[in-house]
């Protein structure tokens, strides 16, 4: 439908516009002409050309005009010549004036009779007033207006991007800021924390502190490779941490949570499913913030997770039984909200909460590709 009303920028009430405009300089040309004079055979036929030629006044303003004013020797009035002369004007503003030079010599036919007249000069000075001057000067104000609403909107777009550039660098520069505080607070807490543990394992007085010692090293080890991973992201858009066989680090991850003494069980797909790298990272956060506030809220329980892939969509759920003991481990309030952002992000919906059966539940939903990998 838009392609046959291209004419008319795709609009349908500009053709009923048209429209009405050339049913209504033919109604008004055929009740006030006169077919007696000069061409009475021609002057019906006439009037409806040049009528009906107005509805491609938009596409074509100057073959609108010359039939115009072809069809004035015929007795036509000036009403279709006028409504061409402001078609004209309004297309190609002031280069109009080429246009004029065939518009007066079109007039002339009409208005030499009358120079006989007493008040011929007067008239022909009305005429050309009214019906020539007046279409063309409505027709350029219009091109003009035309012309200044184009530049506004330009200008307008062109501060739209910039504001957008000027957003896109301050939070660029934030995020810089935001990497380098953790370079400097988190990054070296960790490190110090990491090494410290190393220095235990080999002073350990027993077995199993050295053990619990050499656990706290890896993991402070493997928080400090995750931070250069996101200072790297925080610091450059093009660089993203790696997804790739992300559902497969899954279980050195369950490995070190056991290893500090919870009880935890997994039960992954086989084979697993092929996801997108932005699916694969939502999945291990997920898993590793509710492992977290499993062992923060419920220490010692049992923990399953369990990921099911069914038809389009990859399940992941991790549930814990509920204990009145909490631990004191503080908490920044923010693990559930964090995890539901970065879920939806990958395209997922994520529900948490009690099951009614004393269990707490994590589950979260993604869509994934027909794949394995």
């Amino acid at each position: 439908m838009r392609r046959a009303l291209t004419w008319w920028d795709g609009r349908a009430v500009l053709l009923a516009l048209d429209v009405a405009v050339a049913a209504a300089v033919i109604a008004v040309t055929l009740a006030g002409g006169d077919p007696r004079d000069p061409h009475p055979a021609l002057y019906v036929p006439a009037v409806i050309v040049s009528g009906l030629a107005l509805l491609v006044r938009r596409r074509w303003p100057f073959l609108v005009l010359l039939v115009a004013v072809a069809c004035m020797p015929a007795g036509v009035t000036l009403l279709p010549l006028m409504v061409a002369q402001y078609s004209v004007a309004v297309r190609y503003g002031v280069s109009v004036v080429t246009g004029l030079a065939v518009v007066v010599a079109g007039i002339a036919g009409n208005v030499v009779p009358v120079l006989r007249a007493p008040a011929s000069f007067t008239l022909v000075v009305t005429v050309l007033g009214f019906f020539v001057l007046g279409p063309v000067l409505a027709g350029l104000w219009m091109h003009q207006r035309a012309a200044l609403l184009a530049v506004l909107r330009e200008r307008a777009d062109e501060a739209e991007r910039t504001r957008t550039l000027l957003a896109d660098q301050a939070v660029f520069a934030e995020r810089r800021r935001i990497a380098r505080e953790m370079h400097d607070v988190v990054a070296h807490r960790v490190t110090a924390v990491a090494l410290q543990a190393g220095a235990l394992s080999l002073r350990a007085p027993d077995e199993k502190t050295e053990q619990a010692a050499e656990t706290i090293r890896a993991t402070s080890a493997t928080a400090l490779d995750e931070l250069r991973g996101i200072l790297r992201v925080l610091r450059d858009d093009a660089v993203e941490a790696p997804g790739a066989g992300v559902l497969a680090s899954l279980e050195d991850l369950v490995e070190e949570v056991t290893a500090t003494g919870a009880r935890v069980e997994l039960a992954l797909p086989d084979p697993l499913p092929a996801v997108p790298d932005q699916v694969g990272r939502a999945v291990y956060r997920v898993v590793q913030e509710a492992l977290t506030n499993a062992g923060k809220h419920a220490p010692h329980a049992a923990v399953e997770v369990r990921l099911d892939v069914t038809g389009d969509c990859l399940a992941v759920e991790v549930t814990n039984r509920l204990t009145p003991h909490g631990s004191a481990v503080p908490g920044s309030g923010y693990g559930l909200v964090g995890m539901r952002e970065r879920v939806e992000l990958a395209g997922g919906d994520l529900r948490t909460g009690p099951t009614g059966d004393g269990r707490f539940r994590v589950l979260a939903g993604f869509p994934v590709g027909g794949e394995t990998e």
